[in-house]
């Protein structure tokens, strides 16, 4: 009401209710008294928009028909909204081939005139009320369908999408929190729009004689009743026409209305401190496999990830190897396009691309014999990932205890409250002041570094045994960098989870991990830990990032160090090492032979013919 937009959309909607709510028991008698000797006539001081040919009041009819008018309308239209939601959603939580049946039949539906495809479903259930409703509610849905497809596919891709997936949680509702809350303003809009035509269909139905029969009436079939007469009172015709003309524009008005609204997320004022329930222990839940004594809890042997292109299927990931042990802080460092990513959604099992290896475990879980809701569950149960970005990592349309207490809602089988205790102990871990007022909070009311901590929260909502954090810090200051990261090996400390920390930047990995694992286009190539870094790396990709990062003992005089050349597409490397071309080193074994991942002392392994003695480490390759 505090908008011009919303004052008059209130004002149209409340009359209408109220028209159709006191119209019949105010205004039927009335519209039903038959008066021969009144037939016909024009408009007059006793009946302002004339009389039908059986003397009844037409004012009075429109009024009493606005009722079944707008009743019979939205029921079309919830029927359309509810079909095109779940078609137009399945496709973003769907498989590939399941998406893509349900795409191609909502664009085979689109290409049929929706006025023929009502008229020919009118047909097919029949005359009357009811198949009128049907006719307009089915026709209506493929263009709900298409719309929700092509918003859910925007969402669909989002972070806190792929770590619902990561989560465990089912398809229905994957599709019911956390995709259709997040595209419902344009649907309300549309779904107000589709109202107003459902509106319209309705009355030409009943004006052809398919929608409402005698002896029950809606605007349309007062509309084909003033019509024969409308030379000698236009009115009894235009009376019926402007009803339908002012409630499409009630139903376009609310919906813009409401979409301001949906538009605007205010959080609740907290109420007065109290004690924090105990949080309850998490139950049993859907365990993931038990490790046995010694095993890893990442064991990948040649791993190959591989996207579609014009060509066929190339490999972005081509033959990764590698284990990390319980506890154990393992880095992932190269540049941006070397597989770093992929690496980890193929782990967490997030990548729609085809995956390949000859082992890929994590925890004990099997993920190439294991598909479905069953990994998804276990790897819910097991791993957590932390994600780059945390505005899109967390679902707007949620408060944040709410999103983390999904987690033990779907896992352990916690009550809504118990899970919501649980979520409000797990921020308080993360150092979260106030956790309580921050739980009922949307994501947009939290700073960049908060939003990480509850992304962390959330990845121990149970007891994982890996975290996976993709680049957690790319997007925060400095400060709060450092925390996070103190934060994340803390934690790993804590509870003996291991920790594959991604980044780009070779400095985060080196304060935070025990071992370096180097990827150069989409292989590994060196294998270290990290004390042997700074002054023992091997291979010339790595001392060459290393040479890139400026230190307090840098020549500011001198221009910073890069390496030469790029990264060669996945469709076109080369058949030997594939930093050759960018290395002063390499010969034409280089060129001709990949280098295997050879052990070199210990835990050190890299993958080149002509690995640099230490005392060369800080030479730019």
């Amino acid at each position: 009401m505090r908008t011009v937009l919303g004052a008059a959309a209130v004002t149209a909607v409340a009359l209408l209710a109220a028209v159709a709510v006191l119209g019949p028991a105010v205004w039927g008698g009335v519209a039903a008294h038959v008066d021969m000797d009144a037939a016909l006539q024009p408009i007059g001081a006793g009946h302002l928009l004339g009389t039908d040919d059986l003397g009844r009041d037409v004012l009075a009819r429109v009024v009493v028909a606005t009722r079944l008018s707008a009743g019979l309308a939205l029921s079309a239209t919830l029927i359309s909204l509810a079909l095109g939601l779940v078609a137009g959603g399945l496709p973003s939580v769907l498989g590939v081939r399941g998406g893509r049946l349900v795409t191609a039949s909502i664009d085979l539906a689109m290409t049929f005139p929706g006025l023929l495809l009502v008229l020919a479903l009118a047909v097919i259930f029949g005359a009357g009320a009811t198949g009128a409703v049907l006719a307009i509610g089915v026709a209506g849905a493929p263009s709900f369908a298409r719309l929700t497809k092509n918003l859910a596919a925007t969402v669909a891709t989002q972070d806190y999408v792929s770590a619902a997936r990561l989560f465990g949680v089912g398809r229905a509702r994957l599709l019911v929190r956390h995709v259709l809350p997040n595209i419902a303003q344009p649907l309300v809009v549309n779904a107000a729009i589709g109202a107003g035509q459902a509106l319209l269909a309705f009355a030409g139905l009943s004006f052809l004689g398919l929608g409402v029969q005698s002896p029950a009436y809606d605007w349309g079939r007062l509309l084909d009743e003033g019509l024969p007469n409308i030379y000698g009172n236009p009115a009894a015709a235009l009376g019926p026409a402007a009803a339908i003309v002012l409630a499409g524009v009630a139903f376009s008005l609310a919906g813009e209305a409401l979409a301001q609204t949906f538009g605007v997320r205010r959080s609740r004022h907290p109420g007065p401190s109290t004690p924090a329930p105990t949080p309850p222990a998490v139950g049993p839940g859907i365990p993931s496999a038990e490790l046995s004594a010694g095993e890893s809890v990442v064991r990948v042997a040649g791993l190959t990830v591989s996207v579609p292109a014009e060509s066929g299927y190339v490999a972005v990931v081509d033959g990764v190897s590698f284990e990390i042990e319980p506890g154990e802080r393992v880095g992932l460092v190269g540049e941006s396009g070397s597989g770093k990513s992929l690496t980890a959604l193929a782990l967490a099992g997030l990548t729609p691309a085809d995956v390949r290896a000859s082992r890929l475990q994590v925890a004990g879980t099997d993920l190439l014999a294991t598909t479905g809701r069953r990994r998804r569950r276990s790897l819910g149960a097991s791993l957590s990932m932390v994600f780059q970005d945390p505005m899109t990592s967390l679902n707007p349309a949620l408060r944040v205890g709410r999103q983390l207490a999904e987690v033990s809602q779907v896992h352990h089988g916690l009550s809504r409250p118990a899970a919501l205790a649980r979520a409000v102990d797990r921020l308080r871990g993360v150092h979260i002041p106030a956790p309580r007022h921050r739980a009922r909070q949307y994501p947009h009311e939290l700073s960049g570094g908060m939003r990480q901590r509850v992304m962390i929260a959330m990845g121990l909502m149970g007891e994982p045994r890996l975290v996976i954090a993709d680049e957690p810090t790319t997007a925060l200051d400095v400060s709060v960098q450092r925390r996070i990261l103190r934060l994340l090996r803390d934690l790993s400390r804590e509870s003996g989870a291991a920790l594959l920390l991604i980044s780009h930047d070779i400095a985060v990995i080196e304060r935070t991990c025990a071992r370096v694992l180097v990827m150069y286009c989409g292989t590994v190539v060196e294998d270290l830990p990290v004390e042997r870094l700074a002054k023992g790396a091997l291979h010339p990709y790595t001392r060459a990032l290393l040479a890139a990062v400026p230190a307090m003992t840098t020549d500011r005089a001198l221009p910073l160090a890069t390496i030469p050349g790029r990264q060669p597409p996945p469709g076109q490397r080369p058949e030997g090492c594939p930093f050759a071309a960018r290395c002063a080193h390499a010969d034409e074994r280089c060129l001709r032979e990949r280098p295997p991942m050879t052990r070199h002392d210990g835990s050190h392994s890299v993958a080149c013919w002509h690995p640099r003695i230490p005392e060369v480490a800080h030479e730019h390759a």
